[in-house]
């Protein structure tokens, strides 16, 4: 193994899930300019679309909601190449 290539300053961050707002935090080395305050604490803060609290594969869901809107934005470029592929 190659020596000198994994980081060695490592902080407490805060990750947090934007679909349902839960925080965890861990050790990362992960750039961020965000900050926030949990139990008296400042932590910088990573902002995640999805975690395991809200992906269907753990929660059970079948349907996983799409924030985003990435389906709207595929039909918009594509559905006339679709429909047109249908004929």
């Amino acid at each position: 193994m190659k020596k000198d290539i994994h980081p060695t300053e490592y902080r407490l961050v805060a990750f947090k899930d934007m679909s349902n707002g839960h925080t965890f935090i861990t050790r990362s080395t992960v750039d961020t300019k965000e900050t926030e305050t949990i139990d008296g604490v400042e932590y910088p803060v990573y902002k995640l679309e999805i975690s395991n609290t809200s992906h269907p594969f753990y929660t059970g869901k079948t349907k996983l909601v799409d924030t985003a809107g990435r389906v709207d934005k595929f039909m918009n470029r594509y559905g006339k190449h679709m429909q047109n592929r249908k004929k």
